[in-house]
């Protein structure tokens, strides 16, 4: 079973749970068995983009959360591995400001929840998986803009890579093309996709039909690239760090033995 989990956000991203410290997070995981772990809040934007209320960290917390790891390393030494980092989306012209993160920590995943909107006639600059809809074309600018993170050494991690199936009702041959993309770039630039349990802890596993990731036919494609694969908690709440390992059997079940074991789970 996975011992450690670089996908853990803090109460500054808005959305996780407003009770808990930094310090309860790390506690939760020593608790779960956990040896290494990184929070990799939502990364603060330095020239504000994302403009949704409740989705990241304010730019004037950037110091006080990466101060708040240091200590929370120096206190748990030898007792849990404590990385600090950042979850970010690429967007094109933001290159500097992101790589600038990326200088200031241990982690960078990339969790791309959105892209420019390519209807300039549209009020809403950003088009947000979720909450708009992604036409074919608009898939291929995500891949391409994961393509180009990666191109740029941006990223260590792709954190939930079949995301964009939040907006797809099913897996077709588009689907493919926009899976193949995404992996032949993992496996050229040699970064991770992590496998995401967000959804299949949220959701009642009894209703999968509901649960847009992991996707089982992306996982299925991917496992035959030379790729290497992790877990994420993305944790934000409790219950996600102490029902992770149940998570992990119920999505190695529903993705399937064939595929799980054609995959390259990295060991630390």
């Amino acid at each position: 079973m996975q011992d450690f989990n670089y996908h853990t956000h803090t109460s500054r991203c808005g959305h996780a749970d407003y009770s808990m410290s930094d310090e309860d997070f790390v506690n939760e995981l020593v608790n779960a068995g956990i040896k290494k772990m990184a929070f990799t809040d939502h990364a603060p934007e330095k020239n504000l983009i994302d403009t949704r209320p409740r989705m990241r960290m304010s730019y004037d917390k950037k110091h006080e959360y990466l101060e708040s790891i240091r200590k929370l390393r120096e206190k748990y030494k030898g007792i849990i591995d404590i990385e600090s980092g950042f979850e970010v989306e690429y967007l094109p012209g933001d290159e500097e400001n992101l790589l600038e993160l990326k200088s200031e920590v241990d982690k960078i995943i990339l969790g791309q929840h959105f892209i420019y909107n390519s209807d300039k006639s549209s009020s809403r600059p950003l088009k947000i998986f979720r909450y708009q809809t992604f036409t074919h074309e608009d898939l291929i600018t995500y891949a391409k803009y994961i393509e180009r993170a990666c191109e740029i050494g941006l990223v260590d991690i792709i954190a939930h890579p079949d995301l964009f199936m939040l907006a797809r009702d099913e897996f077709t041959y588009h689907e493919e093309e926009i899976t193949r993309m995404i992996c032949s770039t993992a496996e050229k630039y040699k970064i991770p996709l992590e496998i995401n349990l967000t959804e299949p802890h949220f959701y009642n596993h009894d209703k999968i039909h509901k649960i847009s990731y992991p996707c089982k036919d992306f996982w299925k494609i991917a496992s035959d690239y030379d790729i290497d694969v992790l877990y994420g908690i993305d944790a934000h709440f409790k219950s996600q760090i102490q029902d992770y390992k149940k998570d992990i059997h119920f999505v190695e079940d529903y993705l399937g033995e064939e595929t799980i074991k054609k995959m390259k789970f990295i060991k630390k």
